[in-house]
């Protein structure tokens, strides 16, 4: 989902705006979020869907990596992979859906509006598949953001301090608590680019 820019009140994505971008019917969490310290066994996990991705996509998957919290290690996370996968067109959906269905992937989320985003549930392990075009700037964010919460310890901490403060909240749906993130995400990018800047 697109970010917002304060998602602790009546900016939260409503449940129509939801469902929208939803393929099938969603259904509201109503609950705190479960965050597990992490675990090594996280990237092997990954790995495992990586191989199976490729092994339907071929030279179609012209990227896939390990992001969102699980790729970093020490960071305390949902226990949910969430993977990235570039494709020429995302939008162009016949060339990659028939194939990751037939594997046993759902596509649960579409988004033409935010970078062609497409997102995926995992046929046996908890995953989110995301998938955008190559070349669309969320690629860079989201690899530029786990590679700094990789290597600076600071902002790794503090980004679980403030993850776990907001899980004890109990959120209608999960996507209210990934928005209620997007301040603290901001913050950590801007921090991330201005080192890039001056490198």
């Amino acid at each position: 989902m697109p970010p917002k820019d304060d998602v602790s009140n009546s900016t939260s994505t409503s449940d129509e705006e939801l469902q929208n971008v939803t393929v099938g019917e969603r259904k509201p969490h109503n609950d705190t979020i479960t965050l597990l310290e992490y675990d090594s066994r996280w990237p092997k996990l990954f790995d495992r869907e990586s191989e199976r991705i490729c092994s339907e996509l071929g030279d179609r998957a012209l990227q896939v990596e390990h992001v969102g919290s699980t790729s970093v290690p020490g960071l305390c996370a949902k226990p949910i992979i969430d993977i990235l996968l570039v494709v020429t067109d995302s939008g162009d959906e016949s060339s990659f859906v028939p194939n990751l269905e037939e594997a046993g992937y759902t596509l649960r989320i579409r988004e033409p509006e935010w970078f062609e985003h497409r997102m995926f549930k995992g046929p046996d392990t908890d995953i989110n598949l995301h998938v955008f075009s190559k070349g669309a700037s969320q690629v860079d964010r989201m690899l530029r953001f786990r590679d700094w919460l990789r290597t600076n310890n600071s902002d790794r901490d503090k980004y679980a301090r403030v993850k776990r403060s907001l899980a004890k909240r109990e959120w209608r749906h999960v996507q209210h608590y990934a928005d209620a993130k997007d301040s603290i995400v901001q913050e950590i990018m801007d921090r991330a680019n201005a080192d890039e800047k001056n490198v």
